[in-house]
């Protein structure tokens, strides 16, 4: 049966009558207005049984989690945003030591080790981001301009971390773990740990871009983590560590992103915590004293 259309108003009394507290209505309809009664009931979920709220939530305690999500959101992308920057030079620079400035346009310098992308499609792909990125930008008109084949370390620019997700994966395996090594992965499966860590980045940042909630969030994607940072991990009901949320990814990044950029993130981390301290971590699957446990 279709649900009938709600009022602002008529939100928030039914809100009031499952035992929500209103602190302050006009800002808590503005908030509504803005973000969407639905968008935000999953950021309610702690603060109650079923559709009944414990005697001491509040609307602000909702608003606090939800803005708190928010900023989280954007300093993660913003650290996924440097990884990027960093897995991009240095696969240009390692592949042109390796093949030359144009090797990518040589099928036969890349494997086919997976089923699911193909050299083609990737070249594809990346050929159509050139030809609708080359009217504003500047490095792309030049290489139109000369009538010369872009050289790898300009061409990577046009990729997304999706793209490089899956450039990597069909990588030749010897740079594959030449790659891997840059990002002190010197184990046998090091280049798979970085490819599994590639498509975790890629899946987590499509979700912040898209303003996707991370509060109390399973991921069925999960990073591969080594037994000591499972270790860090919560344990679910028969003991195992639990690496379903986001605190795996947390590691994930502290393993690819650069040292002082890694501090400058966990900083930021630390002060939005003070900024909301309402906001239990233990949502995202971080334990306690995790500062100092990740370094």
């Amino acid at each position: 049966m279709p649900k009938n259309f709600k009022t602002i108003k008529e939100q928030l009394e039914i809100l009031k009558k499952r035992g929500l507290t209103i602190d302050d209505e006009q800002i808590a309809e503005n908030f509504l207005k803005y973000n969407n009664y639905y968008r935000i009931s999953g950021y309610s979920l702690t603060l109650r049984n079923h559709d009944i709220f414990y005697t001491t939530a509040s609307f602000s305690n909702i608003m606090d989690i939800y803005n708190f999500d928010h900023e989280f959101r954007i300093i993660i992308l913003g650290i996924i945003t440097k990884i990027e920057v960093n897995i991009k030079s240095i696969y240009a620079y390692s592949f042109s030591k390796k093949f030359g400035p144009l090797g990518y346009l040589d099928k036969n310098n890349f494997s086919s080790q997976s089923q699911t992308i193909t050299y083609e499609n990737v070249i594809k792909k990346v050929g159509e981001l050139i030809k609708s990125n080359t009217h504003h930008e500047e490095y792309l008109r030049h290489f139109k301009m000369i009538n010369e084949d872009i050289p790898m370390w300009a061409y990577i620019e046009s990729f997304t971390l999706s793209d490089v997700s899956k450039l990597y994966s069909i990588t030749d395996n010897s740079l594959q773990k030449m790659i891997a090594t840059e990002f002190d992965l010197k184990c046998n499966n090091g280049y798979r740990i970085l490819s599994n860590y590639l498509y975790c980045l890629t899946f987590l940042r499509n979700i912040c871009a898209h303003g996707g909630r991370l509060f109390n969030r399973r991921f069925n994607t999960k990073p591969n983590l080594s037994k000591k940072e499972k270790a860090l991990l919560p344990k679910d009901d028969n003991g195992i560590s639990d690496n379903s949320k986001l605190f795996g990814y947390i590691i994930n990044i502290m393993r690819m992103a650069q040292p002082n950029d890694w501090q400058n993130f966990k900083n930021e981390i630390i002060n939005l915590c003070s900024k909301y301290p309402f906001v239990n971590m233990s949502y995202y699957g971080f334990c306690d004293n995790w500062y100092n446990k990740l370094g």
